[in-house]
């Protein structure tokens, strides 16, 4: 709750939407003593800018909030409860008497504002009118009491032209035609070489425009004023505002606050102005003065670009008394808020008035920079800085992208040819390859490829690896394609209807322009906007160097917060995660290390013919080597393999007599296609896979666990003192206490025999990945289990979300795409499940198994490895389930160390005595 005004005691209670008010409307500036801790939820923040203003001693034009609770009963009912409006009154009365002025007064009227103001910034989204209160008797009443016609038929245009717009849905251009055709009959380009004559004249005009329209200005100043604050909280649920919630994620908010704020005017001639300022540059971060201002102006002249702003700089030339004074504000400002501001003025005869400030936005390069200096300066903590900095911060200087200008210029615009889905942030230049075989071929010229397919299967990995860029026409942002895209950190668009791709030609047609693409053509993706463009482009590189590395440092030093390991399946990707700060491997697929053209022929002759899994087992040694080394004495997490084995045979289509050579069946083909159609499964998702598949052919588990602790035990003899890999062996697809038993027992008498064979102990331990919802129901079953010396059996779970959603959810991860966004539009779901961990559903699973598990064996480790692991909201769930560690894809690394850190610091925030998160094993070293 916040404080009710004094001159204001009502409550509206809306028990229908289930919130009380007191103090729905809560008074800022002149007389009005500040709010103790304005809640920004409930004043928004423009609210709270101007109580901490008035309470830091900033002058700003007096005023009031209505609250955002308000919103919701205005978007209930089509209006606000009568005592509202008659507290609207009440609060009016206040501010007359501060400013010895009287609304509707025919002889020194006061003029209001009224802006929205929601908890999270949403510039232009919602609506703003401002010189509230002039009619055809108080605009004269204005001119007599400032001695200025021309600024009174001045702002009364302005407000016929604001209101007709905003209020009465009359079209702006109706407005500006007029404008125009008055501008051309007195001669004259820019509006305020307008006479007060010219302005009567438009202003006549203007009313003209309402007649056209069949609408009516209201010339009562209360129906004005009651007419813009249902504007504004209508503007809350505009297409724009909606659209612009939906593409910055923004939910849980109550709705807008309207600000109903005294004017002061910028208008009054050579010693007036306004402009917007940021306390330092938003693009680079530099500590310097960024904006522009106008002389003789109102806001919307700067921020709708009617006349050319001059830089903020200027201003010290012209109104040199104001300008002092308002950096002295800037700074004051600055150090009460610890943040880089964004601010609006105004210059009224001399005097400067604050109109608002808040947090500014700011590009990535920036936030880290900023975040930065204002430790070095002494201005707030670096737990404090932590939280000045959003996730897409990260991203945007991690992938590699465009360059800012090369975005705005015509060699970008004008080639952009079709627009898909954002399916992997950064920026791809590269030809085009229709089918895996052509990306691989050119990536082994040396040559860039983007392969473009109608959409991917686990057949185009290796296409996909030796891709720079993956486009597709079908598919959504959990397919295939997108989830490996985003692991690799290679950008990706999917999605692209309008594609019509043609393998057999060589063609890539665009549907709606009938353009025709052929392979071996250079495009471009933006993975960032789901662009594609016909040219290519030149590209910036990421660096984890400079602020950003600073920045990371402090998100890994906070106290009890979650490790950040990542998924990692091959040497270079291991080292990639630890040049990125992984704390070491939390997933590892083998089966990735099965795709390679030379080796895919083998594993394909183990599956039908069970030959030759000595040399699977080759590679697979091989391949742990490199990143046990990349590793050192990290932890490693190796999964043994998951898919359903259909995965790696050929399709019907590639079957031919030299398949059948080459896979053991001489020139039987059909005896090939009999071998390959009696393995078919109807739900192979559901069917023969994981430790299912172990313990169909339980040579597999053996050979899998030779491989990993023989790799280890080969860098332990190359340097006993310095070489220490630590492999975790994680058993998949468990669904009960039977089937993990048997696998780990098998691990353990390889441990063994391997042991024996060596000649020392390989360090390791045995775990399983939980995505069978059975599973965690006996998770503390699992978690009990002993080997036959008495020693547990299982030493950590990690939670494989992907498929623990598919399961719980009961939706397929590569089909969802086709309904999770109607769901989301209509609803259904407030995100992306397979984005964000369903808290309700799997969440639940994920909290009590481990509670349970942790209850029966108090140090078991307990992590994350699915697309979940890099999700900031996820992270932020997954701290307060007290587990151990995400792992996410290399890329995905520098984002869930910010978050990692920034889930701790708002715990320790949120908890009066800092109370470590529950259960944390804190002998996990990560």
């Amino acid at each position: 709750m916040v404080g009710t005004v004094e001159s204001t005691s009502t409550t509206v209670e809306t028990k229908d939407i289930g919130i009380d008010i007191e103090g729905p409307i809560i008074p800022f500036g002149g007389s009005a003593e500040p709010q103790g801790e304005p809640d920004k939820a409930i004043v928004g923040g423009k609210g709270v800018g101007l109580q901490e203003m008035t309470r830091i001693g900033v002058e700003v034009p007096p005023g009031f909030t209505l609250t955002t609770p308000l919103c919701q009963v205005y978007e209930k009912h089509g209006d606000l409860p009568a005592e509202i409006w008659e507290g609207v009154k009440e609060s009016v009365k206040r501010v007359e008497a501060d400013m010895g002025k009287k609304y509707g007064d025919s002889e020194n009227p006061l003029l209001f504002s009224c802006r929205s103001g929601a908890a999270v910034s949403m510039p232009g989204m919602m609506d703003t009118v401002l010189n509230i209160g002039l009619n055809s008797q108080t605009v004269e009443g204005l001119a007599k009491s400032t001695g200025n016609e021309r600024f009174a038929y001045d702002s009364f245009r302005r407000l016929l032209d604001m209101f007709g717009d905003v209020v009465l849905g009359i079209p702006h251009e109706a407005f500006e035609s007029k404008m125009e055709q008055v501008k051309d009959d007195a001669g004259v380009y820019d509006d305020v070489e307008l006479t007060v004559e010219d302005l009567k004249t438009l202003v006549e005009e203007y009313k003209k425009v309402y007649q056209e329209h069949d609408k009516e200005f209201p010339e009562d100043p209360y129906d004005q004023l009651e007419a813009c604050v249902r504007a504004v909280f209508g503007s809350w649920m505009s297409e724009r505002a909606i659209k612009y919630r939906e593409i910055n994620d923004i939910g849980n908010l109550i709705g807008t606050a309207a600000n109903i704020q005294t004017m002061v005017f910028g208008n009054m001639g050579e010693s007036s102005g306004t402009g917007v300022a940021f306390s330092r540059d938003p693009g680079t971060g530099e500590n310097v003065l960024y904006g522009e201002y106008l002389i003789n102006a109102q806001g919307e002249d700067v921020v709708a670009g009617i006349r050319t702003p001059e830089p903020i700089a200027r201003m010290a030339e012209v109104l040199p008394e104001a300008y002092k004074q308002f950096i002295q504000n800037i700074e004051k400002l600055e150090h009460h808020f610890s943040d880089m501001q964004d601010i609006e003025f105004t210059v009224e005869n001399g005097r400067l008035w604050m109109l608002q400030c808040r947090s500014g936005k700011r590009t990535g390069q920036a936030a880290f920079k900023i975040a930065s200096d204002l430790v070095d300066e002494g201005l707030c903590t670096p737990e404090e800085a932590l939280l000045k900095i959003e996730p897409d911060h990260v991203k945007q200087i991690l992938h590699p992208t465009f360059p800012t200008e090369l975005l705005k210029s015509d060699l970008y615009t004008s080639n952009v040819v079709a627009v898909g889905l954002p399916g992997g942030p950064g920026a791809a230049v590269g030809k085009i390859a229709l089918t895996s075989a052509e990306a691989e071929t050119m990536q082994a010229a040396g040559e860039k490829a983007i392969l473009v397919r109608a959409v991917t299967s686990p057949e185009d990995v290796g296409g996909m690896w030796a891709a720079a860029g993956v486009l597709t026409e079908r598919g959504g942002m959990t397919s295939h394609a997108a989830v490996v895209a985003r692991g690799w950190g290679k950008p990706c668009v999917v999605g692209c209807g309008d594609l019509d791709i043609d393998e057999k030609a060589g063609t890539v047609t665009i549907r709606s322009s009938g353009e025709v693409l052929k392979a071996g053509d250079a495009i471009s993706l933006n993975g960032s906007t789901g662009e594609v463009i016909k040219v290519a482009l030149e590209t910036t590189a990421p660096s984890l160097e400079g602020d950003l590395g600073v920045v990371l440092g402090w998100a890994d030093a906070v106290d009890d917060s979650l490790k950040v390991l990542a998924n990692a399946d091959s040497g270079p990707d291991a080292a990639k995660a630890a040049e990125l700060g992984a704390k070491g491997i939390g997933l590892t697929r083998t089966e990735h290390m099965f795709f390679a053209p030379e080796r895919l022929p083998v594993v394909r002759r183990w599956i039908l013919r069970g030959e030759g899994l000595d040399k699977v087992q080759e590679f697979q040694r091989a391949d742990f080597v490199e990143i046990f080394r990349a590793m050192n004495d990290k932890p490693v997490t190796v999964r043994l393999l998951d898919p359903p084995l259909h995965e790696f045979l050929p399709t019907k289509a590639q079957l031919d007599e030299s398949m059948a050579m080459e896979l053991g069946f001489g020139t039987d083909v059909d005896a090939l296609s009999e071998q390959i159609e009696s393995m078919h499964e109807e739900n192979p998702m559901l069917g023969l896979r994981g430790c299912r598949l172990a313990i169909v052919r339980p040579e597999l588990t053996g050979m899998q666990a030779e491989a990993i602790l023989n790799a280890a035990a080969d860098l332990m003899e190359e340097d006993m003192e310095n070489n220490k890999p630590r492999p975790r062996i994680m058993i998949p697809l468990v669904g009960g206490v039977a089937e993990f038993e048997r696998q780990a027992k098998e691990i353990r008498r390889v441990a063994k025999q391997v042991k024996d064979e060596r000649g020392f102990k390989i360090p390791y331990e045995i775990g399983t990945m939980m995505e069978v919802p059975r599973a965690t129901i006996v998770a503390d079953q699992i978690a009990a289990l002993k080997d036959d010396d008495g020693n547990p059996l299982c030493e950590f779970f990690s939670y494989g979300t992907n498929d623990l959603t598919q399961m719980t959810l009961g939706i397929s991860r590569d089909d969802a795409g086709s309904f999770i966004p109607k769901y989301i539009e209509e609803g259904i779901y407030e995100v992306d499940p397979f984005v964000t961990i369903d808290e309700e559903g799997v969440g639940y699973l994920v909290q009590s198994s481990a509670k349970k598990a942790r209850m029966t064996k108090s140090d078991l480790s307990l992590s994350v490895c699915g697309e979940h692991g890099g999700d900031p909201a996820s992270i932020n769930f997954f701290d307060e389930v007290g587990l151990d560690y995400v792992s996410c894809s290399p890329f995905r690394v520098p984002v869930a160390r910010l978050a990692a850190g920034q889930a701790a610091v708002r715990r320790a925030k949120a908890t009066p005595n800092g109370a470590k998160a529950a259960d944390r094993v804190k002998s996990f070293q990560g």
